[in-house]
Order: C-alpha cells, then sequence, then structure tokens
C-alpha cells in the first residue's frame, strides 16, 4: 500500500494521471498542486471522498511544506507533473515559467534529494522521481527531418520550452552528480477529457459550439505529434515500472498532423455528433495572425519506449478525437465553470474576443 506524491495533480494531464493511477494501483496517491489558472480541484471531483487520494494546495517551491510531505508520507514515488505550460502565456509573461518550471523543479529536486538519501536498503533502491517534460525542448523541425529522439540536442525556442529544457538539465544532473534515480519523459501534445479550453483542440471545440471563430495561427500547417493523455499516462506508469534510472523516454502518439488539418477533422467529428443549424463549423475558420517563434514541425521517435518497455498507444489520432469531442458534448457544465474569469480575461487580451 505505498504511496506516490504527484505533483500539479490537478492539472490536465496531472488530474488524468491521478485518476488513472487511482484505479489501477492501491495506495495513496498525495497530490501537490498549487491551484494556478489551469489547476481545478473539479478534476477530480470523483476522488472527493476517495481515502486513497489527499489533495494538497501549495507550491512545488515550498521547501518546508515538501519536506512535511515527503516524512509523513514516505512515498516510493514522485511523479512532476507540475508546470506552466501554455506558449502564449509564455511569450507575455515569461517570468512566471522561469519561477515554477526552473526554479521550483530545482527546489523540489533537492528536497527529495535530501529525502531519498536518508533511505536504506530496499526503499532507497526502489525510489524513483519522475519528471514529465515536452518535445518542445528539441526546437524545430524541418519537413523531411527525422523526428525527435532522446539523443536529439535541445534547442528550445520559447520562453515556455527554454524553461522547461533547464528543468530537464537539472534532473539529469541530479542524477548524474548525486545519483538520484530520475526518469524524465518528453511527451507530444496531449489532448483529452478535462484540458483548459485555451489549447488548440479544446478551443476549437469550446468555440464551435458558442458559434465563434475558430482561430488558426498562420497558414495552418504547423505539425505536430498529438497522444492522447489516456494514453500518455500508461506510458508514465509503464516508465515508473521499468524505465532505468537516469534515462529519458520520448513519448509519442505516432499521429503527425497539420493544425489546420486537426480543425477540419475535428469539425467534421462535430458536424456528425451535433450537426450545425445552419452551415458547417468549418465555415467558422479564421486565420489570424501567427505568433512570434512558432515551431514549424514536432515529431516523436518512440522507438526507445516500444524496444525497451514494450509501450505503444492504443489510440489512433481520429479515435481520440472522437473520445475527447464527446467527452466535451457530454460535460458543457464543467467547460462553462472554467471559461469565466480568467480564461476570459486571457482570451479577451490575446484574441481580442471573450
Amino acid at each position: 500500500m505505498a504511496s506516490v506524491i504527484v505533483t500539479g495533480g490537478a492539472g490536465f494531464i496531472g488530474a488524468n494521471f491521478v485518476l488513472h493511477w487511482t484505479a489501477r494501483r492501491p495506495g495513496t496517491v498525495v497530490n501537490l498542486d498549487k491551484l494556478t489558472y489551469a489547476g481545478n480541484p473539479e478534476n477530480l471531483a470523483s476522488l472527493e471522498d476517495a481515502a486513497t487520494h489527499i489533495f494538497v494546495r501549495g507550491d512545488i517551491a515550498d521547501r518546508s511544506l515538501v519536506t512535511d510531505l515527503l516524512r509523513t508520507h514516505r512515498p516510493v514515488a514522485v511523479i512532476n507533473f507540475a508546470a506552466e505550460s501554455h506558449v502564449d502565456r509564455s511569450i507575455h509573461g515569461p517570468a512566471a515559467f522561469v519561477e515554477t518550471n526552473l526554479l521550483g523543479t530545482f527546489q523540489l529536486l533537492d528536497e527529495v534529494k535530501s529525502y531519498w538519501s536518508g533511505l536504506e536498503g530496499e526503499a532507497r533502491d526502489a525510489f524513483r522521481f519522475l519528471h514529465v517534460s515536452t518535445d518542445e525542448v528539441y526546437g524545430s523541425l524541418g519537413p523531411d527531418d527525422a523526428p525527435f529522439a532522446e539523443t536529439t540536442a535541445y534547442a528550445p525556442n520559447s520562453p515556455y520550452s527554454a524553461s522547461k529544457a533547464g528543468s530537464d538539465h537539472l534532473v539529469r544532473a541530479y542524477h548524474h552528480t548525486y545519483g538520484l534515480p530520475t526518469l524524465t519523459t518528453n511527451c507530444s501534445n496531449n489532448y483529452g477529457p478535462f484540458q483548459f479550453p485555451e489549447k488548440l483542440i479544446p478551443l476549437m471545440i469550446h468555440n464551435a459550439l458558442a458559434g465563434k471563430a475558430l482561430p488558426v495561427y498562420g497558414d495552418g500547417q504547423n505539425v505536430r505529434d498529438w497522444l492522447y493523455v489516456e494514453d500518455h499516462c500508461s506510458a508514465i506508469v509503464r516508465v515508473l515500472e521499468a524505465g532505468r534510472p537516469g534515462e529519458t523516454y520520448n513519448i509519442g502518439g505516432n499521429s503527425e498532423q497539420r493544425n489546420l488539418a486537426v480543425v477540419h477533422t475535428l469539425c467534421d467529428i462535430l458536424q456528425e455528433l451535433a450537426p450545425r443549424a445552419s452551415g458547417t463549423y468549418k465555415d467558422l475558420i479564421t486565420y489570424v495572425r501567427d505568433r512570434p517563434g512558432h515551431d514549424r514541425r514536432y515529431a516523436i521517435d518512440p522507438t526507445k519506449i516500444r524496444s525497451e518497455l514494450a509501450w505503444e498507444p492504443t489510440e489512433t489520432f481520429e479515435s481520440g478525437l472522437r473520445r475527447t469531442v464527446q467527452w466535451y458534448l457530454d460535460h458543457q457544465d464543467w467547460v462553462g465553470r472554467v471559461t469565466s474569469g480568467q480564461y476570459r480575461e486571457w482570451m479577451s487580451q490575446h484574441y481580442g474576443t471573450a
């Protein structure tokens, strides 16, 4: 009945992971989340009365709090999802990204190192610190370039990806310098339930159902690899189970798609599941000025996690997108509650519309 600590477990990926883990594993999940704009306790409403889930509101940079949680709960692993993650926000306000992604990760790592150093025997050998990162640390690919591998040199192009690259380097350093048994995962673009509606897919669903413009950056030809969030969660579990300490594992969905193609597919699924009264959802597509430093293409080579850990995604892009659209259609009350306050202010500032 061992416990784990999950940081950032009220956010999109973190909450999905907590739900995935508690449904399949015994023991306690201690969920530490600062509850910034994208952290939403409602994502975890199904665990409200569960004895296996302990929610703690707090910052990974609060060393005394982290120390207390480690000493009290004696976790066998710490899984770090805590991060500011939206590129556009990092362009407008990079300081928060450096504070959380870089400095916060350092504070967390240092306290975890102290805790692990005090463990003995099997408990010390079994402990893991898993750091969840992004493929954006690798920079941008040309149309014919090979996908990102774990050996690809880092070349971040936004304040967000630079702050995540820095945190990855710290995690690597704490393994090589101190022996801390770390694991790092670099994932492609996630989508699925509970994603805050500023990212491409939930934004398009939300705007389409409201009859608003579907804003597509530039020419819409930027390419991303798409990973259904449940597949991401299963990959993280697999890395925790069998990954080699000190190693990095790239996690992708085998689904390279141009942004415009993503919007077109999404519109087709919406038209089937919730037909528009007049015209089609594609009529709402609007091109907007590209964002600064917009990386042209990301792609993941998943050979390492497939060959070493026998992991593969179970969802195709279309099957995962269909599940996602249906979830948002079934949870319009959730969408309505999160699309208020700071979200509306952000949309007004960035796109000129609420």
